[in-house]
């Protein structure tokens, strides 16, 4: 056997396994890093998470990234350049950690790396009928394997797509194995700049549960005061709290069909830019209100498509247990503004559950590259955007 398929085969067959889980969403705020001990798999998957950090993006670097991010036509030659440059940036930036948290590359036995979307094209988004769902990351696995020396799992989403799913959001997997609870539906509220939630009912049965996009979360606050404030985001939401909300720009914005569509659906930044915002502003003769208020409509926007999108499912009296992560739950208006919209639901954050919020989705993929490895097959039903299926290329390191 070649020594790199029996360093695999014996990793993974230990009773304890150490994952890295990596996460760079479309917020580009940096990488999470979530060194995780995962015991078991399926049901009985056992997780801690050991170490955290984000390691934090250059703003050259995240600039390169936004120069290829979200758009139809690109400079191919970046594109191709930036696969290798992210996936070399992130192994600096996880061997960085490994070095702060005492460890060394040989004590861990997996790395589990989303990648940094750089396009999502779902087909009720493109609407080009001859061609299937798509997305997109880069940050290449063998890069970060050979830069750190650890067996790497990567680009997880194209499994999803390739049995039919849209390759997002994947976090279904992960909440189903590590937050369901019998006799209590919980749902688990991501607010990152797309905002998702999954659905996990009391009574675990796997067929029943879903995940969803349901619109916007940070993006389009975050890229407004970007170009208008020169800040990477509206911290404790202190733009948005001094304005006021616009119900002519407000109704125009929530004027998409994506809001219409089923679930499971997904979306990206794709839609919900600043452009977005431009069609909305023309509608409804609102290009020239202030800042402050189009930044305070734009919160409350996020928070009537989360709380319409949980009404869907809990009616309109919802009395849901929502448990949230992402950074909108630092975001105080909007968090009020749910709580207000849904006065019967129970907001708590996934710390009460034993998970780091803001390491989540880093912590989602350790568990989807460990079912991959070591899991058995989970019937999710056959439903779509839910494949039954285990996710991730293995790039080996030598």
């Amino acid at each position: 056997m070649n020594l790199q398929l029996e360093r695999l085969y014996k990793n993974a067959g230990k009773d304890e396994r150490l994952i890295i889980g990596l996460m760079s969403g479309t917020s580009m705020d940096g990488l999470d890093i979530a060194l995780c001990s995962v015991k078991g798999n399926g049901a009985e998957t056992q997780i801690r998470i050991l170490e955290f950090e984000t390691g934090d993006f250059t703003d050259d670097f995240r600039q390169k990234i936004k120069a290829i991010f979200s758009k139809k036509q690109v400079d191919l030659e970046l594109v191709c350049l930036m696969n290798e440059h992210i996936a070399n940036t992130h192994a600096e930036l996880i061997n960085d950690a490994l070095k702060r948290w005492g460890y060394t590359a040989a004590e861990i036995d997996f790395i589990a790396s989303h990648g940094q979307t750089i396009f999502h094209a779902p087909k009720a988004q493109h609407q080009l009928h001859d061609y299937p769902n798509g997305t997109l990351q880069i940050g290449d696995g063998d890069h970060i394997a050979v830069k750190t020396g650890i067996i790497t799992l990567s680009d997880f989403r194209q499994k999803h797509l390739a049995a039919g799913g849209e390759g997002a959001p994947l976090a279904v997997y992960g909440d189903y194995l590590i937050f369901s609870k019998k006799d209590e539906d919980r749902i688990m509220l991501n607010i990152g700049g797309i905002a998702n939630f999954t659905y996990l009912p009391g009574n675990l049965n796997a067929s029943e549960i879903f995940s969803t996009d349901v619109g916007p979360g940070n993006t389009m606050m975050d890229q407004y005061v970007q170009k208008y404030y020169d800040v990477f985001y509206d911290k404790n939401a202190v733009i948005a709290s001094s304005g006021k909300l616009n119900e002519k720009l407000f109704l125009a914005l929530l004027n998409c069909r994506f809001f219409d569509g089923e679930f499971p659906k997904t979306t990206g930044p794709e839609l919900f830019n600043l452009n977005y915002l431009a069609s909305a502003q023309k509608a409804s003769s609102t290009e020239n209100i202030n800042k402050e208020d189009v930044m305070a409509t734009l919160c409350h926007f996020s928070a009537e498509t989360i709380s319409n999108s949980v009404k869907k499912c809990f009616g309109d009296a919802a009395a849901a247990n929502v448990f949230m992560s992402g950074g909108g739950m630092h975001n105080p208006l909007l968090v009020n503004l749910l709580k207000a919209k849904l006065p019967q639901s129970v907001f708590r954050s996934t710390e009460d559950l034993g998970i780091n919020p803001d390491a989540k989705e880093a912590v989602l993929f350790a568990v989807l590259a460990n079912e991959t490895l070591c899991g058995s097959p989970i019937n999710f039903g056959r439903r779509q955007g839910v494949p039954s299926i285990c996710m991730g290329k293995i790039s080996l390191p030598e």
